[in-house]
């Protein structure tokens, strides 16, 4: 059987392809937010409002409907603070990481998906609580309470990058799923979008974390780098990130987890 030919051009592509992801998510996102932001201006007079005294009482109920059909409910504030309480306690996770002695001293790869990482759960801690505030609830600042404690156990334990790639995955996996099963979840279209737009970013948190923890337990650190040396990669190197065909949703915190009490 012939040696089998890895086209280093192809993975430099598919780097810059995952990070046009990231931009393309993150312009989706604050599209999203402006349009629900606009939706949920208590002020602006929407257009079935202008209208009310030309189409009559019967007409304005018809598009009053629809208008609820598409205005945030009480559950929809509770999962955008949800969602901002698991970013938020991605930012504290990821920062503490940052500054370990086998972190910040350690691979340079491995820093600059903290850095980048941290800003992009920044940013959309920020987005999560605008919504929640223009649609008439609380801004969510504490980090989600069930996986707090599941941190605040795990902190001490932690001796390796290893163990820090690992509790990372819990916490992509978790947002990911929970932000998946919310598109479903949620009524304001502009809110399905908005969720829609973050989970594949932290989906391909988790599938990058996953790579770099399958070469760590293979003890060749040395090629989680970009660009790597692609011949040396072990041959799971290309599927260990992807392990699912659909994003399952079994493991989703409840809409109602990380809302303000």
């Amino acid at each position: 059987m012939g040696t089998e030919h890895i086209d280093t051009r192809l993975l430099r592509e598919l780097t810059e392809q995952s990070q046009d992801l990231n931009s393309d998510a993150l312009r989706v996102t604050r599209t999203a937010l402006t349009d629900f932001t606009e939706s949920a201006e208590p002020g602006r007079r929407r257009w079935w409002q202008r209208r009310t005294t030309v189409l009559g009482a019967a007409g304005a109920a018809t598009l009053l409907g629809a208008a609820r059909a598409t205005a945030a409910t009480s559950n929809d504030i509770m999962a955008l603070q949800t969602a901002a309480s698991l970013e938020n306690l991605a930012v504290n996770v990821y920062r503490t990481a940052a500054g370990l002695p086998f972190i910040k001293n350690g691979n340079k790869t491995v820093v600059a998906f903290i850095t980048k990482t941290t800003e992009q759960h920044t940013a959309h801690a920020k987005a999560f609580n605008a919504a929640a505030t223009k649609a008439g609830g609380k801004a969510q600042n504490a980090p989600d309470p069930k996986y707090a404690a599941i941190v605040k156990e795990k902190l001490p334990t932690i001796k390796t990058p290893a163990d820090v790639v690992e509790l990372a995955i819990t916490l992509e996996d978790v947002a990911a799923q929970t932000y998946t099963k919310n598109i479903g979840q949620v009524e304001d279209r502009n809110l399905r979008q908005l969720f829609a737009s973050v989970a594949p970013v932290e989906a391909q948190h988790r599938a990058t974390l996953l790579a770099v923890q399958a070469l760590l337990a293979a003890d060749m650190p040395e090629l989680i780098a970009i660009p790597t040396d692609v011949a040396k990669l072990p041959a799971a190197a290309g599927k260990v990130g992807f392990p699912d065909a659909f994003y399952p949703t079994k493991n989703a915190s409840p809409v109602s987890e990380g809302a303000v009490k």
